[in-house]
């Protein structure tokens, strides 16, 4: 069983390459498709935000908080706002979020 793993790895290694690599060395001329162009350009903002929202909503304490949190950093980046600040101030939201909703039950809400 154990040498079994040494194939695994071997075998999924091999398959990453050829996803990566069979593009190219099939392709070799220049995609002029306005449509494919486009959607090419869009797949690595698309694959990003498919890994980034998941951890986002279960990155914090509460759903709650990490909403809050989430609409603040997409209103910041919106009016173009610098990733130091989209982050700090999303941070911050949840941080405040968080603190809220421990005090609130303690005042009878």
């Amino acid at each position: 069983m154990p040498n079994n793993i040494y194939l695994y790895i071997l075998v999924m290694a091999g398959v990453t390459y050829l996803i990566r690599m069979l593009p190219l060395a099939l392709w070799k001329r220049e995609i002029k498709n306005v449509y494919v162009r486009s959607f090419l350009h869009y797949v690595p903002y698309a694959c990003l935000a498919a890994m980034t929202f998941p951890a986002i909503l279960s990155s914090t304490g509460s759903l709650l908080s990490a909403i809050f949190g989430f609409a603040v950093a997409l209103l910041l980046a919106y009016r173009e706002k610098s990733l130091l600040t989209v982050a700090l101030c999303a941070c911050g939201t949840v941080f405040v979020v968080e603190q809220l909703l421990l005090w609130l039950p303690s005042l009878g809400f």
